[in-house]
């Protein structure tokens, strides 16, 4: 199980990463419309239909990277408060009773539209270019697909701390500036400004992240 889940681990981080490029892409694309439209008055047929194909793939090609570091919405006001088996028995059921079922419809789901869109090589309606979007089709099954061999990491992830007690140990990857200061008490620190604030040393064996707990256990 557990090589299981650093493999869907992996594969889910790769994906999402590669896929993280398409903000680029995006905003030079937009960048370039907006000094042609303001500075030349000659807009362009495809940026429009550029930014929202790419915005909706690297939307839809992260969530099995997200899941896979545990960053989608939950209750986390009432999450935090239970055990880890507790945590981990509750979301066991809810990914049988929801997860699984719903990517189950969305890879079905996926693959009409996609097999449709690819039938008769469909294009866009929301600009006179005719911008092709059947490939664009083909990501809401790819998505899918991630999603479910990453649901069933994390079906592993809670079989794993249900005979341990404690959560396999993500893989390392970044956080937000404002969660790292809150867990390491130091959020005081925003409110100085610009002066300068110490910030107190944190070993690394005693840092949150790296404890194998869930966010907002005692540790």
């Amino acid at each position: 199980m557990l090589r299981y889940i650093a493999f869907a681990d992996e594969l889910s981080a790769w994906f999402g990463k590669v896929f993280a490029w398409s903000v680029v892409i995006m905003t030079l694309g937009v960048s370039y419309e907006v000094v042609v439209r303001y500075l030349f008055s000659a807009p362009t047929a495809w940026a429009f239909d550029l930014s929202y194909m790419l915005y909706g793939t690297m939307f839809m090609m992260a969530g099995a990277y997200t899941l896979s570091r545990d960053g989608h919405v939950r209750g986390d006001f009432i999450y935090r408060l239970w055990r880890p088996r507790v945590q981990a028995a509750v979301e066991l059921v809810l990914y049988i009773i929801f997860f699984f079922p719903g990517v189950t419809a969305l890879i079905l789901a996926g693959w009409k539209y996609a097999a449709r869109s690819f039938r008769y090589l469909e294009v866009s309606s929301n600009s006179p270019a005719g911008i092709p979007i059947f490939q664009f089709k083909a990501v809401i099954m790819a998505a899918g697909i991630l999603l479910f061999m990453q649901g069933i990491a994390q079906v592993f992830r809670c079989v794993v701390c249900l005979q341990t007690g404690t959560w396999p140990r993500a893989a390392e990857d970044v956080e937000e500036t404002e969660k790292v200061l809150m867990e390491a008490k130091t959020l005081d620190v925003l409110h100085h400004g610009s002066e300068a604030v110490d910030l107190p040393f944190i070993h690394p064996d005693k840092h949150p992240d790296n404890q194998p707990d869930r966010d907002g256990e005692d540790r």
